[in-house]
């Protein structure tokens, strides 16, 4: 065991786990334009490649980030949202679609929904979940599969943050939010405009200036969009 792997994380072969991981090589801090919550959050120190190159089901030549270990701006601008406007999930069941870091849902949960739902596919965005939730003293049901294959959830808003990444995610999230609507649960969109956000089914109701992934502290934030997904027009 080396001095710097207290751990012993480097042990060949050794599954990591998650919540072991994140606790001890991520760093509990603010978020960035939401000094209310607190989220493990990966910087250049943790070494987080170990943990996510570290499962058989992984690809290793992914180059996308973990979306779990950041706060990205579609999550930052609806949790912006709903804690200042928290009559939009009081009382509610409320299901955050691809969770993440959790950070929409711990922003519903502190606004005061009756339910919680945070769902996420990554076992280790899963673990991270958990210990994101109980930093900020919240309760938040987690469930890892993928809803957008099946019927809606049982919930009267879906919050949708950073889900229109890329088009494969976006072609396949179109068709449940779309069950959501005409089940009659209504679906808040967070998103700074990427390519890929279908903006003819959107109504902007608020912006805000958050910071994205990527962006250096420096940098001004950037305004994101939070909006109403509108069944399409016939």
């Amino acid at each position: 065991m080396v001095a710097d792997d207290p751990a012993d994380f480097d042990a060949p072969g050794r599954r990591l786990d998650p919540a072991e991981f994140i606790r001890t090589n991520l760093r509990l801090a603010p978020v960035r334009a939401l000094p209310e919550i607190q989220l493990y959050t990966a910087h250049p120190g943790s070494g987080l490649r170990r943990l996510v190159g570290s499962g058989d089901d992984l690809d290793e030549s992914e180059p996308q980030p973990p979306y779990w270990a950041y706060a990205w701006a579609g999550g930052a601008v609806l949790a912006r949202h709903i804690l200042d406007h928290p009559e939009i999930v009081t009382g509610r069941r409320v299901l955050d679609l691809g969770a993440g870091s959790g950070l929409v849902a711990i922003a519903a949960a502190k606004a005061g929904a009756a339910e919680v739902i945070a769902a996420e596919i990554d076992r280790n965005g899963v673990a991270a979940i958990r210990l994101n939730a109980a930093a900020n003293a919240v309760e938040i049901t987690i469930l890892d599969k993928d809803l957008t294959t099946g019927p809606p959830p049982a919930a009267d808003l879906v919050l949708a943050g950073d889900v229109f990444y890329c088009r494969e995610v976006a072609l396949r999230v179109m068709p449940f939010l779309d069950r959501c609507l005409a089940s009659g649960i209504e679906v808040l969109v967070g998103d700074p405009r990427r390519n890929d956000l279908p903006l003819t089914r959107l109504r902007l109701i608020a912006e805000y200036e958050v910071p994205d992934f990527g962006d250096a502290k420096g940098i001004a934030s950037r305004p994101s969009g939070v909006f109403w997904f509108k069944a399409e027009e016939r």
